[in-house]
């Protein structure tokens, strides 16, 4: 679980829950773990904000259930394409602005006659212009995985053995 940035106590209570036969709920996860409902509560939003786990109906119960996503392939798409997403626009949000900001920096050197800032201004336009490229091909990338197109171009596994 430490590719998906997940602590050790997270990795287990997933762990837990994917080779648990039937949903659990919170009380049976704490006692099943020797852990804290609010630990366990903690750890069970952070999965379902992952999309590693989801809360299911369970007839007769009155509290909530959760069981975990057994798709592995979706559960990789959905962990990097939402960690993905938040740094990519977020990156682009500040290279955004740096942009305008350099735009209105080169346009100063342009009145002052500052060829040496402009020159300078421009490169950096060029560099930030580079980024953006780089941060719109990785949207499309994420786009890919959201939509399960990345499965085009490199398959699942069918049926795959042990």
């Amino acid at each position: 679980m430490d590719l998906y940035g997940i602590t050790l106590s997270i990795g287990h209570l997933y762990g837990n829950m994917y080779f648990n036969s039937a949903p659990v709920t919170l009380d049976e996860m704490s006692e099943t773990m020797g852990l804290s409902k609010t630990s366990i509560s903690t750890g069970m939003r952070t999965l379902m904000d992952l999309k590693m786990i989801d809360k299911v109906w369970g007839k007769g119960s009155r509290k909530d259930l959760y069981e975990a996503s057994t798709d592995w392939y979706q559960n990789f798409a959905d962990y990097f394409s939402i960690k993905w997403r938040k740094a990519v626009e977020t990156n682009m949000h500040a290279l955004n602005k740096s942009l305008c900001e350099m735009k209105e920096l080169e346009q100063e050197g342009l009145e002052q006659g500052n060829d040496q800032l402009v020159t300078i201004v421009r490169r950096d336009i060029a560099k930030i212009g580079d980024a953006l490229q780089y941060y719109r091909w990785l949207l499309r990338l994420i786009d890919a995985l959201e939509s399960g197109e990345i499965f085009k171009f490199i398959p699942k596994e069918e049926n795959p053995q042990s």
